[in-house]
């Protein structure tokens, strides 16, 4: 197959051999399954991104940092050097939350190089040795539905302890492998601590994953890992074995309403990408 561009400085580099088969194409990105050597690779080829709306942008880079205050300006009045320095600040935030997460112990893809807009990593295979397929592409008894849903909760947990929250966690993104469920397509990853909305993404990946799950073991839909893993988390009381119940006591403050609304807002946005990336299976 013929390699895209963006390709041929890791060809140049030895570090690619042959371009298989694309595997995948999206909005954020192309995914190609290579070689080098007797090793077989995942290369994922970032696109300009055009379709994340202003303010999910906002939610999801709050405290990243940048090189300088001159791509910071830059971004700030959304000229072409800042519209090319967040596109390049967002494909390094999955580079970086892979390495992170991969030295934590998380199910994530091993990343083994990243240059110009392409990211080298580890190819997640089936039990034939095929590449893995999506959770939405697998049916799935009620046991095996409890079993993979506790086990992507102590990866969340792991994540968690490590700092970073997915962002977008759901079924479309996430790989069952031979050996389980693998966590995949990170760049919308935040950090736990210097982002104000970590708490409520936390909550919307938990919720994904019970409402996923609890389709095929419907005993799920009453749980609420989401606030008692967060709950945790404030309290410093949480680690990868902090054992969990599903369970947890609502306060009767008072509520926040803008925060409700954003919830709404939040929700709606990702019934409409839910459908969308549907469409595009």
């Amino acid at each position: 197959m013929k390699p895209n561009k963006r390709m041929q400085a890791l060809i140049d580099e030895g570090l690619i051999d042959t371009v298989v088969r694309q595997l995948m194409s999206g909005k954020e990105a192309m995914v190609f399954v290579v070689r080098n050597g007797e090793e077989t690779l995942c290369a994922k080829v970032y696109k300009e991104a055009t379709n994340r709306s202003f303010r999910q942008a906002v939610d999801y880079t709050e405290n990243r940092k940048v090189k300088n205050t001159r791509q910071a300006r830059a971004m700030a009045k959304g000229s072409k050097f800042g519209r090319q320095s967040q596109e390049a600040a967002w494909q390094s935030a999955e580079v970086d939350a892979l390495y992170r997460l991969a030295a934590a112990g998380v199910r994530v893809p091993k990343p083994f190089n990243f240059h110009d807009g392409v990211l080298l990593m580890e190819l997640v295979v089936d039990e034939n040795g095929d590449a893995a397929p999506r959770l939405n592409d697998v049916l799935f008894t009620g046991e095996q539905a409890l079993q993979h849903h506790a086990s992507l909760l102590v990866e969340v947990v792991r994540m968690l302890c490590a700092g970073v929250v997915h962002g977008d966690l759901s079924e479309f993104n996430i790989l069952l492998a031979a050996d389980g469920p693998v966590i995949i397509d990170l760049p919308q990853a935040v950090d736990a601590a210097g982002n104000n909305h970590a708490s409520r993404m936390l909550l919307r990946d938990v919720g994904n994953l019970r409402n996923f799950f609890g389709q095929f073991a419907p005993e799920l839909k009453k749980t609420e890992f989401g606030p008692e893993i967060w709950q945790l988390f404030e309290r410093g009381l949480l680690t990868p074995e902090t054992p969990l119940t599903g369970h947890f006591d609502h306060s009767t403050a008072p509520v926040d309403l803008v925060d409700i609304m954003r919830e709404i807002e939040d929700a709606i946005l990702e019934e409409n990408a839910r459908q969308l990336r549907m469409a595009e299976v």
